[in-house]
């Protein structure tokens, strides 16, 4: 990403660059990012073609005013935080499910993110209701954040009795093909509830093809039961738009929720609450397989 790509993106925040890449100016980076750009599926719905790379993905979140998955949020923040000096690692993860059963392989990315404090955080900007600050990934006690109460702790065996991953940590803290000491995967919690549990070794974005591949296509996506479209607002509530089903939650916990009768209303709805401009209202993707199945958190 270079310098003009960099300063575009910030305009999108609504953010200055910051001087130095510090623990505070990530967490202001993570919370504006929250407010501005929305966690939203609209692509699968509408027939876009959903590429990870870094380009298109500036086209869309920076050039077209859009949001997208975790791959494509996660994957474009982790390119602006790397062009403003912080270490960046991609991380797999795993989504927790009814009995909590873990999802397919490289169902979520998020990011282990090094300042120049040397704290290790896991920033997460597409994953929908989520902290809304980085995570320390070292501390084991609660977190308190604006989107709940956080835990990163290690994780025990899964379904097939491993343990750990398959990464290692360096003395830098992070994850590394080759280091001292093995790396343990890390469930997060929220609130008390596991919510998804994080790989140790490192990726890049091309290797979470297939889980976009899955999400936007598979019977069993929760992507394909519904359009969404989300983010935190400036209170530090939340606006969803579901389908037709605007909701407006606070952060003090009351809810709001009207459906929207007519596609002008569902359209005005993504210009006025998430600065999203389209010419049609997308339809429910439908696939040829039977009933839907599968959700997240």
């Amino acid at each position: 990403m270079d310098s003009a790509q960099v300063d575009a993106y910030l305009r999108r925040l609504g953010a200055e660059r910051p001087p130095r890449p510090t623990a505070e100016a990530l967490g202001a980076l993570h919370l504006r990012h929250l407010r501005t750009v929305p966690f939203e599926n609209l692509s699968v719905h509408l027939g876009e073609e959903i590429v990870l790379a870094e380009t298109p993905l500036h086209d869309k979140v920076v050039g077209r005013g859009r949001g997208g998955f975790c791959y494509e949020l996660n994957g474009l923040f982790g390119a602006l935080l790397t062009a403003l000096g912080y270490r960046v690692t991609m991380l797999a993860a795993r989504v927790y499910g009814d009995g909590g059963r873990v999802g397919i392989p490289y169902d979520h990315m998020a990011l282990l993110v090094r300042t120049e404090e040397g704290g290790d955080w896991l920033a997460d900007v597409g994953f929908g209701a989520h902290s809304h600050g980085p995570l320390a990934v070292g501390e084991r006690a609660d977190q308190e954040d604006g989107g709940g109460t956080f835990r990163v702790v290690e994780s025990g065996p899964d379904a097939a009795g491993v343990r750990g991953g398959d990464g290692v940590r360096g003395g830098d803290g992070v994850a590394k093909a080759s280091g001292p000491a093995r790396a343990a995967d890390l469930d997060v919690l929220r609130d008390g509830k596991q919510v998804y549990r994080v790989e140790a070794r490192p990726r890049v974005l091309d290797d979470f093809a297939s889980g976009a591949w899955w999400h936007s296509t598979s019977p069993r996506s929760h992507f394909l039961q519904s359009t969404v479209c989300s983010r935190v607002t400036g209170d530090g509530g939340r606006i969803t738009l579901s389908g037709r089903r605007l909701t407006s939650t606070a952060a003090g916990g009351g809810r709001e929720e009207r459906e929207l009768e007519t596609d002008a209303e569902v359209l005005a709805a993504y210009r006025e609450h998430f600065g999203i401009r389209l010419d049609r209202v997308p339809v429910r993707r439908q696939d040829d397989t039977g009933p839907q199945a599968g959700t997240r958190p």
